[in-house]
């Protein structure tokens, strides 16, 4: 196994913890080691007992095993040749040079024996498993051998040596087991603090996602209001971009500093939320108390007074939306009885011009409030869209036959340009008649004064802008007052008399809820023009995805 000096990725580096650091950590014990035993041999060689049975032997052995000791260390830092091996040829020579001390120092009096068991340990916790309980083998043999071999040199040991020798075999198995057994357990713990620390990372990753991505503004501050922690929607409340952490909030707000310490002040009871003119913006903020009292940090959440109250006005609107509209139902019946009962007075005979006239009036105004309530329980239950791919060219020219006999116009008063002539739009095809049949009826109301001389043409092309199909219809009337041209998609707007105001709101509503757009645009030569821009249709999506 060799591992380059440059490369450090995040398992090599793990993988370093395990192995070339924990060599190089016995490496240096074994040089202290060995210097000590050689030192303590030349210095006080009578003393300190070492070598005392075979001086020549220890003097040679310890000295090689220094100098092993040494070259074992460099070869630990240029990590060649391979760990393994490194590893199973450093613990042999440990075993047999600490055996040979011990045997030329008098065998297991000597005490060196202890040193086998550092010697077994270190190589449990380097190549732990098999080669582990190996090394105690090893070991336990060379001790045996010791024991076997010392009559060569000593006075023939008594059986209290082989007994000793076989405790300490014992202690250097139990030591390969217990060590293999606690090198397991602190990897499994290992494994799992590094699992949990994965998490934990990606835990906070998410977080940050979140609190950056939140609508409302989140700011952090630790016991010096120093900020730690801001996300983009609060910058962009306060007008300031590019706010950094252990930046000063006194910098970035001193007006949100104030509040910060006005709350402080009231011992974090909660008060009542106050707008505030923030960063020229007024903003509501929101103070909650984070960590202990020896490190406190604080959490300011930073919301738009007016999103807030277009919030609550849009709420307001939709429960005045469902009244309307359960009003409007309510009203039918009895305006359906008034309708049924002016139609029978109508048919009277006894009836004089006068009441005739007021006849005809009520029947008027209840057929326009029945107008009304239709178009509000339409703008209450809309019907779903079903879109599809229509030809301008061919469906035009329908519905402009079915308008003209339905005796709104003359067919000659009608022309339709489309470019190209195949040009398609995705609508619903029933909520486009009900939008362009509005328009072209309030051409026809509002255009030219003659009705014989009312022009209507449908103009339909690709903008060259935003390359989306788009249709006009316009008119040859007086156009719309400038005034009031702002105003004329808003509900029950009109300048008729007679008029609902609900036509081009109901229109407008019907394109928007179908990914159109309505629009009204002044004709400088005169009259009106209202626009349809249709989404992209599909064929034209598709070819630019091609």
């Amino acid at each position: 196994m060799t591992d380059s000096l440059t490369d450090r990725s995040p398992n090599q580096e793990n993988r370093d913890e395990l192995t070339w650091k924990p060599l190089r950590l016995l490496s240096f014990y074994r040089v202290i080691l060995a210097g000590l035993l050689t030192v303590l041999f030349f210095s006080i060689p009578e003393d300190s007992g070492l070598g005392m049975q075979h001086h020549n032997l220890y003097a040679v052995t310890s000295i090689a095993y220094l100098l092993f000791s040494v070259v074992a260390g460099f070869t630990a830092r240029l990590r060649q040749p391979g760990f393994e091996l490194q590893t199973v040829t450093q613990i042999s020579v440990d075993i047999v040079a600490i055996t040979v001390l011990m045997l030329a120092s008098g065998g297991l009096a000597s005490g060196l024996g202890i040193l086998l068991i550092i010697a077994v340990a270190a190589g449990s916790i380097l190549l732990p498993g098999r080669m582990a309980f190996l090394f105690a083998a090893i070991a336990t043999m060379a001790v045996i051998g010791e024991e076997l071999y010392s009559p060569l040199f000593l006075n023939p040991p008594g059986s209290s040596a082989y007994t000793q020798a076989g405790l300490l075999g014992l202690a250097l198995f139990a030591t390969a087991a217990a060590t293999n057994l606690l090198v397991r357990r602190i990897n499994e713990t290992e494994a799992l603090a590094r699992r949990r620390g994965i998490d934990i990372a990606s835990l906070a990753k998410l977080n940050a996602h979140i609190v950056q991505r939140l609508q409302a503004g989140i700011i952090v501050t630790d016991h010096k209001n120093h900020i730690r922690l801001i996300n983009q929607t609060a910058q962009k409340m306060l007008n300031q971009a590019g706010i950094k952490e252990g930046q000063p909030l006194a910098s970035v707000s001193p007006e949100l500093l104030a509040r910060l310490n006005e709350w402080r002040n009231i011992a974090h009871t909660d008060q009542a939320v106050v707008p505030a003119e923030i960063g020229g913006t007024k903003l509501l903020p929101h103070f909650t108390l984070l960590g202990t009292a020896d490190s406190t940090g604080y959490l300011i959440f930073l919301e738009d007074a007016a999103t807030l109250a277009k919030q609550a006005q849009q709420l307001k609107l939709v429960s005045l939306g469902r009244l309307t509209a359960s009003i409007a139902h309510e009203i039918r019946n009895p305006l359906g009885a008034i309708s049924h009962a002016t139609q029978l007075l109508e048919e009277s005979e006894a009836l004089n011009d006068s009441d005739q006239r007021l006849i005809t009036i009520i029947g008027d105004h209840t057929r326009r409030v029945n107008a009304v309530v239709e178009n509000v329980l339409q703008l209450s239950r809309p019907g779903t869209s079903a879109p599809q791919q229509i030809k301008l060219q061919e469906w035009l020219e329908k519905f402009a036959d079915e308008f003209a006999h339905s005796g709104n116009c003359l067919p000659e008063q009608i022309s339709i340009q489309v470019t190209p002539p195949d040009l398609e739009v995705s609508m619903d095809p029933s909520l486009l008649h009900q939008v362009v049949w509005n328009l072209c009826q309030n051409a026809t109301r509002h255009g030219a004064q003659e009705p014989s001389t009312v022009k209507i043409r449908m103009v339909a092309k690709t903008s060259t802008a935003s390359r989306k199909p788009e249709l006009d219809i316009i008119d040859n009337g007086p156009g719309i007052d400038p005034e009031n041209a702002d105003t004329i998609f808003e509900p029950f707007f009109t300048t008729q008399s007679s008029g609902t105001g609900l036509g081009l709101y109901i229109a407008s509503e019907i394109c928007e809820n179908n990914q159109a757009h309505l629009d009204y645009l002044p004709v400088p030569e005169g009259g009106s023009c209202f626009r349809i821009t249709f989404n992209s249709s599909l064929s034209q999506a598709v070819s630019s995805y091609a």
